[in-house]
């Protein structure tokens, strides 16, 4: 299996997994509990009302963590038996039970989960005094923050449940821009990615006769701008949680064999790919044309022209601008010749 097939089968497992405890969560909420805090203007109670809490998101771990499995015992699949001048034979295995790995994982899912609830928190504290600032009322602004039951699925729709704080801002704006009544604000509007193009003919009319859309109508715009962000969202963590766990074991499962005495760093070698992409980072590009043909040393990092240093695509504290979106990828070369003679030599003395 390859590294596209392995984030095929699970980026959209961990994906589901967010959305499903996004769900769980909200459907565990009690508005009347939100509501009569917000009453006494407690915002603290009212976000804590919410229940963002890490144990939300076990499954999201367990995801994680089956990703991150599969990726180490594919890559010592991968490898090529060693066979030493003598005819000796030695596999290469993963030990999902090594403590590097299990510490990797561990501390990729709690990071992961850490910046969910807290981004989450803030996010829904903004929310929360943003709509009673505006002179909402309570069950309003409750409702605004923690979505709407649709009677006929039985679930609750749009709300900012989930999104990051970015994307509640960036939402609140939208609204805004469409009671605005301003043409250039709402044209703004027809610019986003995640719309609903369904509601694109209410907006352009509202745009040539120079009036906000109608309130009822705003609500059911940003209900459905919510969900897409939220899907959005899961895609995005789905993908890149997936990347850097997928990324992070081939890292551990050739240091795994060199623990394990079957190789030596030192004959080990690792080459950046670029994966030729829509948006393709310059940087990237330069990488690859640089590392590509003669690579470096499996404890040396790939540096970008700005001065990043890189050990793999995708590598825990890489800066955003080098890791969301990044489909490069990287080659580990072993030298199996110097590998088989060094273990000859060993046995012959």
């Amino acid at each position: 299996m390859t590294l596209d097939e392995l984030l095929d089968q699970y980026g959209p497992k961990v994906a589901a997994a967010f959305r499903e405890a996004i769900e769980a969560i909200k459907s565990s909420i009690v508005v009347k509990t939100i509501v009569e805090r917000l009453e006494r203007g407690d915002i603290a109670g009212a976000v804590a009302a919410v229940q963002i809490e890490p144990e939300a998101f076990a499954a999201l771990e367990l995801s994680l963590r089956e990703a991150f499995n599969a990726g180490g015992i594919n890559m010592v699949n991968s490898l090529p038996s060693l066979i030493a001048p003598d005819g000796t034979r030695v596999l290469f295995q993963f030990g999902v039970r090594n403590l590097e790995a299990e510490r990797l994982i561990r501390e990729q899912s709690a990071t992961l989960v850490t910046n969910i609830t807290e981004d989450q928190r803030q996010s829904l504290r903004f929310s929360f005094e943003d709509g009673l600032s505006k002179g909402q009322n309570p069950t309003k602004t409750a409702l605004d923050v923690v979505g709407r039951i649709n009677r006929i699925t039985g679930k609750r729709e749009g709300g900012y449940i989930g999104l990051t704080s970015r994307q509640v801002e960036f939402i609140a704006r939208a609204k805004e821009s469409l009671l605005s009544g301003d043409p250039e604000a709402m044209r703004k509007y027809l610019e986003l990615k995640t719309r609903d193009k369904r509601f694109d003919r209410t907006v352009a009319k509202a745009i040539r006769e120079g009036k906000p859309v109608d309130t009822d109508m705003v609500r059911k715009i940003v209900m459905r701008l919510s969900d897409k962000n939220l899907l959005l969202r899961a895609e995005t963590i789905g993908l890149e949680e997936t990347r850097t766990a997928l990324f992070s074991v081939r890292d551990n499962a050739i240091r795994q064999q060199i623990v394990a005495g079957k190789i030596t760093a030192q004959e080990v070698t690792k080459h950046w790919d670029h994966s030729g992409s829509e948006h393709p980072r310059m940087q990237h590009i330069e990488m690859a044309a640089r590392y590509r043909a003669e690579g470096v040393g499996l404890d040396q990092p790939f540096i970008a022209n700005d001065g990043t240093l890189l050990m793999y695509p995708h590598a825990p504290g890489v800066p955003a601008r080098h890791k969301i979106g990044c489909r490069c990828r990287m080659r580990y070369e072993i030298d199996y010749l110097a590998a088989g003679l060094r273990r000859y030599r060993a046995r012959a003395a």
